[in-house]
């Protein structure tokens, strides 16, 4: 069938794309490369052709060409590189040394210039496709200009790439920071196979209009370089307009606001932006403390300043001081993602989910957090395997389950991979809840055949929506975990009848 995308430009949002006719969820809009893909800004060393995390100081792998980051077994296979390939020759012919670094955890501010050097030798080698797609993307340069980030950009990338690198006479200084604004803009990130994070330029998605409730979803296939389809999440009516997403769902309005302001340069009016309750999920709002059956709302959630009032009686506090109590729990959720012990991140996780259901909405965005991490405890950490849960902590993970996809169901509606990521927790705890009480005599063996199709068709929605992954990826492979587990489930069921 024809490409059910047309695009669309205002005044208000630029160019935009619209369903060019009814689709359905999960067909395909349409398939993309990227112009470029590369380190994100900030980067740790990382192989500059798989994206590998690799050591940065003087022992760790290099290029044996160039001396850049490169890890062992891309070093072995130079006949075979795509990605490093333009700029080692870059490197070789202005003799440019990359520093080694001390600590490879940290970012490593050398590598900031790899992504736009990529952008910018492509322009030369796909004019047509940079004068069509590339040069019609927002940049923001007056937004951008003298900031703290734009300087820092000038001295690490503008200043770096026309003096050691030698292309002083090729990208002029203007060229360059448009470049790095594009890319701040319109990069969407990826995973490579062994899961670090990377950016990519694509110029079909970067059209799409933002939403905090995305209605189209993308899968990335790092084993096809970086090869990108774009589909539909749910239903969408001819004429309707496409959003995916340029920020974290899962964040509350004030963050999400935050995200997009300082790294895209707008502010977001969708639905959920401009509803107090966020779409009916109180998202971030908190209880009241002078009243048992109030909520705190901000009264403008554009506006940080705003008063926050109770929906029950008169009380009112200021917006600074919700958003200094809201960043406080953040930091105390933030701190124990830094242990290393999990069943002590476990304990702690459930002792502030309990104290933070007097201060905040039980499906507050900060509660979401805790139960989104104990999910994946429960189940994998020592003295908690699936095994090895009574049936009161089985219990307990179906409910975060539960619980979390409250908000995904509104958040990331329809065929997301977050929601696939939680049926698949959700359908252990089910099996196992019913086996234990088909055994004591507690469930009949209708009732527990019954568990037993429910998890199925939890197992066979993720399996759905998880095999449109590559393959090589964790969600990829967990499509393919879900299929057999589905299989032996009905195996199980059988025997019962």
């Amino acid at each position: 069938m024809s490409c059910p995308v047309k695009v669309l430009e205002n005044a208000e949002l630029g160019r935009y794309s619209v369903a060019d006719r009814n689709i359905n969820a999960g067909e395909v809009l349409f398939e993309e490369n990227p112009f470029a893909i590369g380190p994100k800004a900030d980067s740790f060393p990382v192989c500059l052709e798989c994206c590998r995390s690799v050591d940065g100081n003087a022992g760790g792998p290099k290029c044996p060409l160039c001396g850049w980051p490169m890890c062992e077994d891309c070093s072995e296979n130079l006949n075979n590189i795509v990605n490093h390939k333009k700029e080692c020759a870059l490197f070789v012919e202005n003799k440019v040394k990359f520093q080694n670094v001390k600590d490879s955890n940290a970012s490593c501010v050398q590598l900031d210039c790899i992504t736009p050097l990529r952008v910018l030798l492509q322009k030369e080698d796909q004019a047509e496709r940079w004068n069509a797609e590339i040069t019609l993307m927002e940049y923001h340069p007056d937004a951008r200009k003298d900031t703290a980030i734009w300087k820092a950009d000038q001295r690490n990338v503008v200043e770096y790439l026309r003096g050691p690198c030698g292309l002083k006479d090729c990208f002029s200084e203007e060229l360059i920071q448009r470049v790095i604004g594009i890319l701040a803009v319109n990069a969407f990130e990826a995973r490579t196979n062994c899961g670090s994070a990377i950016r990519g330029l694509y110029p079909k998605l970067a059209i799409m209009s933002h939403s905090c409730v995305p209605n189209v979803v993308h899968s990335i296939y790092p084993s096809d370089n970086y090869r990108l389809v774009a589909r539909a999440a749910v239903d969408v009516a001819e004429g309707e307009k496409l959003h995916t997403t340029y920020t974290y769902t899962l964040y509350g309005t004030s963050l999400r606001q935050n995200s997009l302001k300082v790294g895209k340069y707008f502010t977001c009016h969708c639905a959920r932006c401009l509803d107090p309750t966020e779409l009916g999920t109180h998202f971030s709002s908190l209880n009241c403390e002078r009243c048992c059956n109030g909520l705190i709302e901000s009264s403008n959630p554009l506006d940080d300043q705003a008063d926050w009032k109770c929906t029950h009686c008169e009380f009112t506090i200021k917006g600074e001081t919700a958003l200094k109590k809201t960043q406080y729990m953040q930091n105390e959720v933030d701190k124990v993602g830094c242990l290393n012990d999990g069943r002590e991140k476990l304990d702690i996780y459930e002792r502030l989910l309990q104290n933070f259901t007097t201060i905040l909405h039980p499906l507050h965005f900060i509660n979401t957090t805790i139960r989104d991490n104990l999910i994946q405890l429960y189940g994998r950490i020592p003295g908690y395997r699936m095994s090895e849960l009574p049936d009161t902590l089985l219990e307990r993970k179906v409910e975060l389950c539960k619980d979390v996809l409250k908000i995904l169901n509104v958040f990331e509606p329809g065929k997301s991979r977050a929601r696939a990521m939680v049926l698949y927790e959700l359908h252990a705890p089910i099996v196992l809840l019913a086996k234990s009480n088909l055994s004591r005599g507690k469930l009949e063996v209708n009732e527990f055949k019954k568990k037993l199709e429910l998890a199925i068709e939890l197992l066979q929605e993720c399996a759905t929506i998880l095999e449109w992954e590559d393959s090589c990826t964790s969600e990829g492979i967990l499509a393919r975990i879900s299929k057999q587990a589905a299989l032996q489930l009905k195996q199980t069921r059988q025997m019962f009848s």
